[in-house]
């Protein structure tokens, strides 16, 4: 789904308020740009072939060893690297509607989707719905697959307790994924890593391409790490923010905000289409939203918000009671 995408900013121009993306916008990364500008140095020389210094930076964080750690390329880079290891299983089980590329990654390596499918994909926080799985359950589902894939990628985005390394490096049935693009603020960078037992993580490994992490990703990976400082500097006021924008929106007439736990939710729309709401908030208010509709399980009617500044959030509130009026 490499078209598919939330943040489709560079299809459109004059875009002042960017509702599509779930990364928080409001970091500053000036002190990230400055130190990479001093090491530009390092694109004269090949990366480390596997990233070992990051990994055993972040097995430090997470007080696991290193060789349950694996950095790549993002969490999508992750994705395919796990359904390509266990291709051999066969089938697999997406707990819908979530993230396509696990639905991708799958028909890629020829799995067969079922509800008791060898593995299971589960987003925790879910994308698109803002859901979140207790602790309990996430472990009662692993108990019915041969492995669980718990997509934690927006881990830092919501204060319910969930999964944490330490707490599955011991078993061989779950794997976590986790995203520093999401954590820190850096899209462009494209980091992830999953944490697993060493038994999982040496037969990704087998399949792991050399170099997967470039030189200055790799050199923002370890300065973000070592600062220990996440994107969002506030993470109760800002979801305090986004229930008062699911609030606001749902008191629109043919507006249904969904309840979320995280700074995203789905929204629905009666009287027009998510693909219409969208091309007009884009095309008189410079305002992107994220269409839904290719989620599998949402209609052309869904879309998704991320919540933004006070001033931005009020700003689409009025901006979709003029286009229902």
């Amino acid at each position: 789904m490499i078209e598919g995408h939330g943040d489709d900013l560079y299809r459109y121009e004059n875009i002042k308020m960017n509702f599509s993306s779930n990364i928080y916008a409001g970091t500053d990364l000036s002190a990230l740009e400055s130190y990479l500008s001093s090491r530009m140095d390092v694109v004269r020389s090949y990366p480390e072939p596997s990233a070992a210094s990051l990994e055993q930076m972040i097995a430090h964080e997470c007080a696991i060893s290193p060789d349950e750690v694996l950095v790549t390329s993002g969490a999508v880079d992750a994705i395919y690297l796990i359904a390509q290891a266990y291709r051999h299983e066969g089938t697999c089980c997406i707990l819908q509607p979530t993230f396509r590329e696990y639905e991708d990654a799958c028909r890629v390596f020829g799995y067969r989707e079922c509800g008791d499918g060898a593995l299971c994909w589960l987003c925790n926080p879910n994308n698109p719905t803002g859901d979140v799985i207790g602790t309990d359950d996430v472990l009662a589902l692993a108990e019915r697959h041969r492995l669980l894939i718990v997509d934690q990628s927006y881990e830092d985005y919501t204060m319910a307790p969930l999964l944490q390394p330490a707490d599955v490096v011991g078993r061989d049935d779950i794997i976590l994924l986790h995203s520093m693009t999401k954590r820190y603020a850096v899209p462009g960078l494209r980091l992830g890593y999953v944490t697993a037992s060493s038994s999982i993580i040496n037969r990704l490994r087998e399949q792991y391409r050399p170099w997967a992490i470039n030189a200055l990703s790799l050199e923002a990976g370890k300065w973000l790490v070592q600062r220990g400082e996440t994107a969002i500097p506030d993470l109760s006021t800002y979801l305090a923010e986004t229930q008062r924008l699911r609030v606001m929106l749902n008191e629109i007439d043919g507006i249904e905000a969904q309840l979320t736990q995280t700074n995203f939710f789905l929204c629905t729309i009666q009287q027009a289409t998510a693909a219409e709401l969208k091309e007009y908030l884009a095309r008189e208010h410079g305002i992107l939203i994220r269409d839904a509709s290719n989620f599998t399980g949402l209609t052309a009617h869904h879309f998704r918000i991320a919540t933004q500044s006070p001033a931005e959030n009020d700003a689409l509130v009025t901006a979709i009671r003029l286009f229902l009026n």
